[in-house]
């Protein structure tokens, strides 16, 4: 049986039909299967991209649980769904992770998707009068989604290497589908955003006016609730699911045209686009290290100092580095 799940109030990217295929079932010959047999995970997404991933390498076939899809078009309403215990998995990056954290006592991140900085950036109208991010003093920008976005801490950091303040500008927050369609008919002019939405207008002309790179850590982390950690057979469930990322993570390493090409089949993106989206996705899947942890909470200290969170994030309180290998 194929059943598939929506929350968001627009599904999936723009106006594109939503992934084909969702929940399979089927058996799993591993000691962890008695306890996950009797289990439904909701997985969460964001615009299809981990799930395009999980579907073009197929790791999700003979799993040994049951699941269905939640697709939501940024961070803020899939953590929204987390924090209802609407989904039993959520993923995002640095900023939103740590923006989740702040008021749950059952939030944990509990594995590393890996990604790029250069996933995410500054867009202006190819024919923009806009040259640099110093240029930008006095305009308002769009952020996607909401405040702690990636976006946010880009264009912060983007300002400050230019010796702007955050007030030097107007940002405004716009969910990623309705920012796409005002900057496609250019009631946008600067636009703060992220993929695939960032790979999708890029294909379409717009310029970068400043990418990530430098700036972002360009990291991704999946997390999940507390109660959904000491649930046994959740958490049996939630281990097979990680090591099936990890799993998708190398076949797309290893296969980068066929993943390309059946991203674009699956999203129903434009192929020059789905090149651009895959080419920096995450696809280096792996356990959430000290390394890691290191890393996230240099992006807490920075984005409270900029009053972009209201205070600083402990992030090793927040961790759950034993679920994955």
């Amino acid at each position: 049986m194929r059943r598939d799940v929506s929350l968001s109030r627009r599904n999936f990217l723009f106006s594109a039909p939503a992934l084909a295929g969702a929940a399979a079932t089927a058996g799993l010959g591993l000691a962890s299967t008695a306890q996950a047999a009797d289990v439904t995970l909701v997985l969460g997404d964001q615009a299809g991209l981990l799930r395009g991933l999980v579907e073009a390498s197929g790791v999700l076939k003979d799993v040994g649980f049951k699941y269905r899809w939640a697709s939501f078009q940024g961070a803020a309403p899939l953590f929204e769904a987390q924090h209802a215990n609407a989904v039993d998995v959520a993923w995002g990056g640095d900023l939103p992770i740590l923006a989740a954290s702040i008021g749950d006592p059952n939030f944990r991140i509990v594995t590393t998707l890996g990604g790029q900085p250069s996933s995410l950036g500054l867009l202006v109208h190819e024919d923009s009068k806009l040259r640099s991010v110093a240029d930008l003093k006095g305009q308002t920008v769009i952020i996607s989604s909401a405040r702690g976005s990636v976006a946010q801490y880009q264009l912060y950091g983007a300002l400050a290497e230019v010796g702007l303040k955050p007030t030097d500008v107007t940002v405004r927050f716009v969910l990623p589908t309705d920012a796409a369609a005002a900057f496609a008919s250019r009631q946008i002019e600067v636009w703060g955003t992220f993929d695939p939405y960032f790979g999708v207008a890029q294909q379409r002309g717009a310029r970068v006016l400043r990418d990530g790179s430098r700036i972002n850590s360009g990291l991704f982390f999946v997390t999940a609730p507390q109660p959904s950690l000491t649930d046994p057979g959740k958490r049996a469930a939630l281990a097979e699911y990680l090591a099936a990322l990890q799993r998708a993570g190398a076949w797309a390493r290893a296969n980068p045209d066929a993943y390309t090409r059946l991203y674009a089949e699956l999203t129903k993106v434009q192929p020059e686009a789905a090149r651009i989206i895959t080419n920096r996705s995450f696809v280096n899947i792996r356990r959430f290290t000290d390394e890691d942890v290191a890393t996230l909470q240099k992006v807490s200290d920075a984005a409270s100092g900029w009053g972009i969170l209201p205070r600083r994030v402990d992030v090793q309180a927040i961790a759950e580095q034993k679920l994955v290998a």
